[in-house]
This record gives structure tokens, sequence and C-alpha cells, in this order.
């Protein structure tokens, strides 16, 4: 099997990852347009996040933020996000590199994206270097479909008292 010396997996992960860099730089100078709402999951162990110990002792490995009706301050850099959101009636600010950032979906319009880690694409790429070493074929870890998107989760009702961000779990929508 030919080595991907140009690395197009990567490129195309970047490439997807500038496409929330500029939804999200859109949304912090404009506002939400229409129903658009954004719920984005990402690694709280990741080089670069930084959340209050409450938040990272309550989400130790994966969290799901929402962007749709309470959140403030939204700064959009080159390689970073950072915005206020509410948990628990608490508020709080987190700073998310877009690195960390695993999924990113917009339940308005049925738009969602998946992304793997550094760590797992430098795993994938690793394996294939040993077997090409030894001569074997890779045995490569399962990529992400598009397909295989997680279903958006049900809308919460409001009860007119604007109760803050809903935070969930991507486990919750995984198929089992």
């Amino acid at each position: 099997m030919p080595v991907d010396h140009i690395r197009y997996d990567l490129l195309a992960q970047t490439a997807l990852r500038g496409v929330v860099r500029t939804v999200l730089a859109d949304a912090a100078k404009n506002g939400l347009p229409g129903d658009h709402h954004f719920k984005i999951t990402f690694n709280t162990l990741a080089p670069g996040v930084r959340l209050s110990e409450r938040m990272r002792t309550q989400y130790p490995q994966s969290m799901t933020i929402v962007l749709q009706h309470q959140f403030w301050d939204l700064a959009v850099g080159d390689n970073v996000f950072e915005v206020g959101l509410s948990f628990g009636g608490a508020p709080e600010r987190i700073m998310v590199p877009f690195d960390a950032v695993t999924a990113f979906f917009d339940p308005a319009v049925q738009f969602g994206l998946q992304f793997e880690t550094e760590e797992s694409q430098a795993a994938a790429y690793d394996v294939g270097a040993e077997a090409k070493d030894k001569d074997e074929e890779p045995r490569l870890p399962a990529q992400a479909k598009p397909e295989s998107l997680p279903a958006p989760a049900p809308e919460p009702e409001s009860d007119g008292t604007g109760g803050g961000a809903e935070v969930v779990r991507l486990d919750r929508f995984r198929k089992k």
C-alpha cells in the first residue's frame, strides 16, 4: 500500500475545522441567523482547553456545548474560540482550540461534521508506518462516515425562563 506523504486526511480535517471557525466567527460578529444554533463537542483533555475545575470534574473526557440562546462574549481566533455559558445557573468562560473539537452540528439545517483527534490521526499514521516496515497491510481504525453522524437530540421544550445552555454527552446519541 502506498504511503500518503501529503497526508490528505490531515488537510481535509484542517479545511473542515476552517468551516467551523468561519461559522463561529460570523456568529460572533453578527449573531445567530434564523433558527441556526450549534452543538459543539470537544475533548476536554486536549492541550489548550480551558475549563473550570468544576466543569473538568463533571466532564473529564468530552463535553458538548450548545450555542443557542444564552451565550455571551463569543470570540474566535485563528486556532481557538472562547465563549461564556451558564451551567446550572453558574456562569463559566471556556476556551476551546479548534483541534480539540470532535463534532459540530447545526440542528436547524441538519448539518454536522465529525473530526478525528490529533491523537487518533497520529495513531492511524503510526499503524500504517509500522505495517510498511513489516511489509504487511496497515490496519487503520474505522473512519467515521457522514451517514454515521448521530441523530440530533430533540429540542428542549422552552418554559420561557431562559434556563441556560443545555449540555449533553455525545455518547447519548451513539448507536450501541
